[in-house]
């Protein structure tokens, strides 16, 4: 059973705060939570209803699907069933960039900016309506109290983005405090700072950890290095998202924080697509997501054969995301859960890594303490970096527009402030980056044994070693 506080803030507070917002968050939860229970046909069926009312809506009133429907022939009324939507080409990043403002609803209102977390190497600006922000909300709601978490227990967020670390302004800071989450910056991961995460996760005695499954391994190595005992706080869960989550990073979380981890999948242009449920099932959000899984050619594949996945997001009427290739690679599974729950289920998820970065000195970081130097820049449209050594970088860089001297001193400027001074950064003007085997570019690659297998970077001699 919740506790005072967590049932008068999910009950009463965090709705009021939605209600403000001109969101319905809680009504799309309320109604996530009965139909996850539906059999298979009736949310096939649901799924079909709202295809067709996006994309009638999109052939109405967004300049960019009214001109293709036209030209493709395509009516929405006519959609027999949701494998037709085959009929239409992808949507792909640069399509966006290229259509940012003809892909917005004619009569949207209240549209916030948003960008993507850099992982491709490909920086998307693209926009969201209240709608699509109510519906992301519910479906992480909903996942979270699969767990037996609710909002309004205390949760500690290990996150890297400047996004939502740059805009701890009173509101929000009054909003976290009300919610008891605490966010812990991911960027730096400093002897010192870490030993901070873990007096921070001991006093807060969170009922979540949520954040990078690199980041929530390397805080528990770290305390599992100091001695210090972590499995005593009763935490519930741990939620990891945003990266690939590994079995030996699944095994340090679990084993060292005493709870088990639950993976989500999902990102700030595609949404929620799916989260793992206490039965092991990585279920997808049926209701609001149509999931394909793609060929090199487009064309979709069957359960258990691996390929990339393309999404159709059905809460996003006000910039609408249909056929969206995500750039992941993942394998859908038709098995039933054994959690009965009628939601279709990935079997695997392939190609998402974010890996850290290690200073001259020895500190260890969040690669997106790198990405971000990069990822909003209008010249750079695919980037990769690579750290060769402690003492040299390259940052492969295909650019619209040429890098001028001082953009290109500014930026090795703000590599070695995170590196080091004396750190030789090399910028490689490239045609293009090819990607990895699983077809998604990795935007950071370390070439330091010992961080990627774990351990704690070498230090040089005039240094200390951190962890």
């Amino acid at each position: 059973m919740p506790g005072l506080f967590t049932a008068l803030t999910s009950g009463l507070l965090f709705p009021l705060h939605e209600r403000l917002k001109q969101h319905t968050t809680v009504a799309v939860r309320r109604g996530l939570e009965a139909s996850q229970w539906w059999p298979p046909e009736r949310l096939q069926a649901l799924q079909l209803e709202r295809l067709r009312a996006l994309l009638a809506e999109a052939g109405r009133h967004v300049p960019y699907y009214r001109s293709l429907f036209s030209a493709q022939g395509f009516e929405p009324a006519q959609l027999q069933s949701v494998a037709d939507l085959q009929r239409l080409p992808l949507l792909t990043k640069a399509l966006i960039r290229a259509h940012t403002a003809d892909l917005q609803h004619a009569q949207a209102q209240g549209l916030a900016r948003f960008n993507t977390g850099g992982s491709s190497g490909e920086p998307l600006v693209f926009y969201i309506g209240r709608e699509r922000v109510s519906h992301d909300v519910a479906a992480k709601w909903r996942a979270t109290r699969w767990w037996g978490v609710d909002i309004g227990d205390p949760e500690i967020v290990v996150w890297g983005s400047p996004i939502e670390l740059g805009s701890q302004d009173r509101a929000r800071a009054w909003r976290d405090r009300l919610m008891r989450t605490e966010l812990l910056p991911a960027f730096e991961m400093s002897a010192a700072r870490l030993d901070g995460f873990v007096a921070a996760i001991r006093r807060r005695r969170p009922k979540m950890l949520f954040g990078y499954p690199s980041a929530l391994s390397h805080i528990a190595r770290h305390a599992q290095a100091r001695g210090q005992r972590m499995d005593d706080l009763g935490i519930r869960v741990a939620f990891v998202t945003s990266e690939r989550l590994y079995d030996d990073q699944r095994a340090t979380i679990s084993g060292v924080f005493g709870c088990p981890v639950a993976n989500g999948y999902g990102g700030r242009d595609a949404g929620f697509i799916a989260h793992e449920c206490p039965q092991g099932g990585m279920h997808l959000t049926a209701e609001d997501i149509v999931v394909e899984i793609v060929d090199s050619e487009g064309r979709a594949l069957p359960p258990g054969e691996a390929g990339e996945v393309v999404v159709t997001h059905l809460a996003t009427r006000d910039f609408p995301f249909i056929r969206y290739r995500t750039g992941d690679v993942a394998v859908l599974d038709d098995r039933p859960c054994a959690c009965g729950r009628g939601l279709p289920m990935l079997k695997e998820i392939q190609g998402r890594t974010t890996d850290f970065v290690v200073a001259a000195d020895g500190t260890v970081m969040h690669g997106l303490a790198l990405i971000y130097i990069l990822r909003d820049l209008p010249q750079v449209r695919q980037f990769k970096i690579v750290q060769e050594s402690l003492h040299r970088t390259r940052l492969l860089i295909v650019a619209e527009s040429p890098l001028g001297a001082a953009l290109q001193a500014d930026i090795v400027r703000q590599v070695r402030a995170r590196l080091g001074a004396a750190v030789e950064v090399v910028i490689e003007p490239v045609a293009e980056i090819a990607p990895e085997r699983s077809g998604k570019h990795r935007y950071v690659v370390s070439h330091i044994e010992a961080v990627n297998s774990g351990a704690p970077a070498p230090a040089p001699a005039r240094a200390s070693t951190h962890a």
